[in-house]
């Protein structure tokens, strides 16, 4: 918004000439993300410890020790979206398509994890939304959002053969980590959308599960929002003409480098509600804030031609994921459990780590898997 209010008086104003640079765009939208979020914390705390009175807020397949944190205050999500969309909002060429397919997919999902929340807190227990709904909604507000924005429409009117050919603004090819993108590149054409669809729904539900201590959450996120900040700026930014992903023979992607803003806020949003969420936690970010991190995240692997990388990057994520469905297979077909409790953070929580140890070496695996995933870009 800033960019085109402001920046067009850059030639009265040299100052505002700063709008001009991604670069400083995204640094601006990462500080203010953060201060939003920092300085309404306290407020928004308050606020809900008064809506959730009563209410237990933790879920019934848990550790015995999670008891203890029955009342602790939810839905921190919702701030963290505030603070994201404000700055993006603020900072971000609004004329980009791919701005608004995160942006939208981000608030789409915490809508759906908004509604969860809540028939938690008015209904009393912890089931919320069924699962299936969940999905299904999922799915409709990624598809609503590929074919609103990501789409190209032409439109051949003749009386007697009107058609309508559908194109898209998402290269519809996959890049593979480690391997060179010129090299071997598949084009999916109508599987393309399918396969966004499963990455993106596979991350969001990814995240909602990894949220089951304090914190634990939260940095991965933070983590993979700065890794996809390199990895746009690298796809899209040109400098004096000179092109990043040229150099580095992967998929140019023009104005990828303007996600970079969301990237920014996701970071300075996540960064600020971490003051709050860490052990002990004041603050839960709730399924509104689970499903919109991960549906951010879903889209940036996307928009970014990350697809398959993300699965590097979402080490963790993928994890905790393989880890319940690995648990529910072995039940179900041998009677026995692989994992004391899953998802495998609470594996481990049964086994005697103390919980700030499970969060910090989650997040040290995190750290390390990003420098795997930026380092596949060289050896492309």
């Amino acid at each position: 918004m800033l960019y085109h209010l402001l920046y067009p008086l850059a030639g009265r104003f040299t100052l505002l000439n700063v709008l001009r640079y991604p670069s400083f765009r995204i640094v601006a939208a990462g500080l203010v993300s953060m201060i939003i979020v920092l300085l309404l914390g306290p407020l928004f705390i308050e606020r809900m410890r008064v809506l959730q009175y009563g209410s237990s807020n933790v879920r019934e397949d848990t550790p015995e020790g999670h008891k203890k944190k029955a009342g602790t205050p939810s839905m921190g999500g919702a701030l963290i979206l505030l603070g994201v969309t404000v700055s993006t909002l603020l900072f971000a060429d609004l004329a980009n398509r791919f701005v608004w397919a995160a942006l939208l997919v981000t608030l789409g999902y915490g809508a759906i994890g908004f509604t969860d929340d809540w028939l938690k807190i008015s209904k009393r227990n912890s089931k919320g939304l069924a699962g299936k709904k969940k999905l299904l909604f999922q799915l409709l507000v990624v598809v609503v959002v590929y074919y609103a924005v990501l789409s190209d429409w032409h439109f051949h009117v003749e009386p007697r053969f009107p058609w309508v050919f559908v194109g898209s603004f998402v290269d519809l090819h996959v890049t593979l980590p480690f391997v060179p993108t010129r090299l071997f590149a598949p084009n999916l054409g109508w599987l393309y959308l399918p396969f966004l669809v499963f990455v993106v729904i596979a991350t969001s539900n990814a995240v909602n599960l990894t949220d089951g201590l304090d914190g634990l959450a939260i940095g991965p996120t933070i983590v993979s929002a700065m890794t996809f900040l390199a990895l746009s700026y690298i796809a899209g930014a040109t400098i004096g003409g000179f092109s990043l992903a040229e150099y580095l023979r992967i998929a140019y992607i023009p104005g990828a480098e303007e996600l970079g803003v969301l990237c920014a806020a996701i970071f300075g949003a996540g960064v600020a509600f971490l003051w709050y969420n860490t052990y002990p936690a004041s603050l839960f970010m709730g399924d509104v804030g689970s499903l919109a991190l991960g549906g951010a995240l879903g889209m940036l692997a996307v928009l970014t031609k990350n697809e398959v990388a993300s699965a590097i990057l979402h080490g963790v994520f993928l994890a905790e994921t393989v880890s319940v469905i690995l648990q529910v297979w072995s039940f179900k077909t041998r009677g026995k459990r692989i994992f004391r409790m899953a998802p495998v953070h609470h594996h481990f929580e049964l086994k005697g780590w103390a919980e700030p140890k499970i969060i910090v070496r989650f997040w040290i695996i995190s750290v390390m898997l990003a420098l795997v995933a930026l380092l596949s870009i060289k050896l492309r």
